[in-house]
């Protein structure tokens, strides 16, 4: 089985580059939706103690939390110690059923791929990119974020021109839903045939 990490900077049009994937036939692993999962159960008494008044009702308040950690990077590690051996968990149960349902490739949709050193964990990376105009033209279209916040995530993200210099595949959102079903395409055939690289 061979492990294809998807990766790009917000806006750049992952998530439906994701969604084809899995429309060809490819089991996905979404590590927003598994955060998610675990933010809803597992997660919130832990988060709760060491960021009290960040849950309602047992569950994570997204808001809540991510206005108490954004700009303080010692709170992010904090919260990344709680969250992360949790998701390594998830990951696990993803993987070992795939291997167990003989599958060829999966996906691993993972927004902070290199931050946090998973291009070690895959066989393979392919990286969603736009141009700079387009992606920040999509982010201010869905009417949720200020400019400020914006930056705020860019600054944590690497670069893109640095994702796609150290990409094995980038998948370009810019003409439409065709251009990337054939970068797909062409992907999973050539995917199959690299050797096995995680560690």
């Amino acid at each position: 089985m061979r492990i294809l990490g998807l990766t790009g900077s917000i806006g750049m049009g992952k998530s439906t580059t994701a969604k084809l994937f899995g429309e060809a036939g490819v089991p996905v692993y979404d590590a927003d939706a598994a955060v998610h999962k675990i933010y809803e159960g597992e997660a919130a008494p832990a988060i709760e103690a060491a960021f009290p008044g960040t849950t309602v009702d047992g569950r994570v308040d997204r808001a809540k939390l991510s206005a108490r950690v954004v700009h303080d990077p010692a709170a992010i590690k904090r919260l990344e110690q709680i969250v992360h051996p949790m998701l390594g968990a998830s990951r696990k149960r993803f993987l070992d059923e795939a291997e167990r349902s003989g599958t060829p490739v999966v996906v691993m949709d993972i927004p902070l791929l290199y931050e946090t050193g998973g291009e070690k964990r895959v066989d393979a990376v392919v990286v969603v990119s736009t141009d700079s105009a387009t992606q920040r033209q999509r982010i201010m279209a869905r009417g949720t974020m200020s400019p400020e916040a914006l930056d705020a995530i860019l600054a944590r993200q690497l670069p893109d021109a640095e994702k796609r210099k150290r990409a094995d595949f980038v998948v370009d959102t810019s003409h439409g839903l065709e251009p990337v079903r054939a970068a797909i395409r062409d992907i999973l055939a050539e995917v199959v045939k690299m050797p096995r690289r995680r560690t």
